[in-house]
């Protein structure tokens, strides 16, 4: 994944019901009550942790029990210190009061609290790239006590990448129009996507085990990212990693592949890796971005989304203005003879498809318009309104030559353009005797990718042709 091309738009939820999910996330939650459980006699350590003596009756104020109690309560107290709910008053007292931004979990718009979440979210993905605390403490150096980094096989940077390129990974799945959406995704196949090379066949035993090794790791982070609310986690199988020599407990399905892990982002999970995406510089739209821009900034913007993503973001768009004057801003945008326009149009067709009759004095308005009167007979047509004057057999061509170009723009050489094109060579005999003529600026673009797809070699030869002289014409 680049940050050159756009991403595919996510639909997100209400930032209103975001921020409700965020405020009941485990972690979350359990780093307000800290905040609020802080008092004049609680202490903290040298890197703002609680000092090791108070753990206990933090992990009671949470309610928790249990071996990993009061890892837990330090974890929730350290997300309250950096996301701002607790503030430290004395470095050297060790003396802490409430913070500022904890106000703003009860009293603050959502944007608010999820900035906080976004803050927390940041420190659980900082601490998911950290390796496990026991082989930490068995890389102390024994001479000074500091952590001896080579011995781990530990690269920090190395393994925030690659944290950030599986989540990226997981994100852009979950956005792509025809991937899962909010189906689990196996563990195996995340791994997968960042060891195995695109263009390998069959797995070779050291790749396969450095997606093994891969595995085990992410299954320990989102174990990890699960409490602050990014992922929905089915963790892997422990029968999988007991020893060869044990017998398992119950009857297990080798075939059962979500016993390997099963992943998916969470709504909360989708608005927090969309917002370090833009951080980070990519192209990361949301449908609803365009609703208040023009309808210039429409048609464009929706020009690479994928179909559905374009009637959502236009519906948005729509449903903030009157049909009438909508429809006449759309014909307008729609207008041009620049590379872009034909694909404009074509999203402008689209869009009036989802109005009413109100709008039809605006398509009556452009019928003489060399460049938007085609598609104003058709929705006129479509609806059955009278008095539809027959195009002339100019326009049926330039209307012809202006679609063919806005489907090579939207789809490239797609299965539905290349019966298109055989379907435009088979009702029209001399097609291309009178094709190269058509006054449009993507006449010989057209007739060249005509004669690419078209299976008949005869009449790919005419279209090449065709072009030529499209290209003659247009030189002279």
């Amino acid at each position: 994944m680049t940050d050159s091309s756009p991403l595919p738009p996510v639909r997100l939820h209400p930032e209103a019901e975001l921020a409700r999910d965020a405020l009941s996330t485990p972690l979350l939650s359990r780093a307000a009550r800290l905040a609020r459980w802080a008092g004049p006699d609680t202490r903290v350590d040298a890197g703002g942790g609680l000092v090791d003596e108070q753990l206990p009756a933090a992990a009671e104020a949470l309610g928790l029990d249990g071996d990993e109690a009061a890892a837990y309560a330090s974890e929730a107290w350290r997300v309250a210190v950096d996301t701002g709910l607790v503030e430290i008053v004395d470095e050297e007292a060790g003396t802490v009061a409430a913070g500022e931004d904890l106000a703003l979990l009860t009293g603050g718009a959502p944007h608010d609290v999820l900035g906080v979440w976004l803050g927390a979210l940041e420190t659980v993905l900082a601490d998911a790239s950290v390796p496990d605390l026991d082989d930490i403490v068995d890389a102390m150096s024994a001479q000074d006590g500091e952590v001896d980094l080579s011995s781990l096989d530990w690269d920090p940077e190395a393994e925030s990448e690659f944290l950030d390129g599986v989540l990226g990974n997981l994100y852009l799945l979950t956005v792509t129009e025809d991937g899962p959406g909010e189906s689990p995704v196996p563990l195996p196949a995340l791994a997968a996507s960042m060891i195995v090379p695109s263009d390998m066949g069959e797995p070779t035993n050291d790749v396969l085990e450095q997606v093994s090794d891969a595995m085990m790791r992410l299954d320990d982070q989102f174990r990890l990212l699960e409490p602050v609310g990014l992922v929905d986690y089915q963790p892997v199988d422990e029968a999988l990693m007991a020893d060869a020599d044990e017998e398992p407990a119950a009857p297990v399905d080798d075939t059962d592949v979500s016993r390997y892990g099963m992943v998916r982002l969470t709504p909360l999970g989708l608005y927090g890796l969309r917002a370090r995406l833009l951080d980070a510089g990519f192209a990361a739209p949301a449908v609803g971005d365009l609703a208040d821009k023009g309808a210039d900034a429409l048609l464009d913007g929706t020009a690479g989304f994928p179909p559905a993503a374009a009637q959502a973001e236009t519906e948005q768009w729509l449903a903030r203005r009157e049909p009438l004057a909508a429809t006449r801003e759309l014909l307008a945008a729609a207008k041009g003879l620049d590379a872009g326009a034909p694909l404009r149009r074509l999203r402008c067709q689209q869009a009036l498809s989802l109005v009413g009759p109100e709008a039809e004095p605006a398509l009556r308005a452009v019928l003489d318009d060399p460049e938007l009167g085609g598609l104003a007979r058709v929705w006129l047509t479509e609806r059955g309104a009278p008095d539809v004057p027959a195009p002339s057999e100019d326009l049926v061509f330039w209307l012809t030559v202006d679609t063919v170009a806005a489907q090579l723009a939207a789809e490239g050489n797609s299965d539905e353009l290349r019966g298109l094109v055989e379907g435009l060579a088979q009702q029209h005999s001399g097609f291309f005797t009178a094709a190269w003529r058509v006054d449009h600026p993507a006449t010989a673009d057209v007739l060249e990718a005509m004669g690419r797809l078209h299976p008949d070699k005869r009449v790919a030869k005419e279209a090449r042709k065709a072009a030529f002289k499209a290209r003659s014409q247009h030189g002279s």
